[in-house]
């Protein structure tokens, strides 16, 4: 059941701030603040092919280089009683080459115990 339009648009505000802090670099290297965010059978379905575990994020993201990419045409929408589908695309650009890479981000989101987990993720490369 969805919420009311309030309590949907306090979600979805609060999501976006979620997949944003994921962006972040400081917050990838965090494993607490990650695990924090991410449901015990999380998955996630990378750019490259790869299938990722929880575990395997949580030491993939301690180790990383990484740049914050930009967000861009955020939507959120409700799928199921305590479940939320977002979606929205990432755009980073190079320094020296100033060549674009997009990629098309979705992730479901679940409520559990008052708190929202990311249960999904998938990134795929874009044009």
């Amino acid at each position: 059941m969805k919420p009311k339009a309030n309590a949907h648009d306090t979600i979805c505000v609060h999501l976006r701030a979620c997949e944003e802090a994921l962006l972040d670099p400081a917050v990838r290297r965090d494993g607490a603040r990650v695990a924090a965010l991410l449901a015990e059978d999380f998955e996630e379905f990378g750019s490259s092919g790869q299938v990722w575990s929880r575990e395997q994020i949580l030491e993939l993201l301690a180790m990383e280089e990484y740049r914050q990419p930009a967000m861009e045409d955020f939507k959120c929408h409700w799928i199921a009683d305590g479940a939320v589908l977002v979606t929205y695309r990432t755009v980073r650009t190079e320094p020296q080459s100033e060549q674009k890479s997009i990629a098309l981000r979705s992730s479901i989101w679940i409520e559990e115990s008052g708190e929202w987990r990311m249960r999904f993720h998938q990134g795929t490369k874009s044009l």
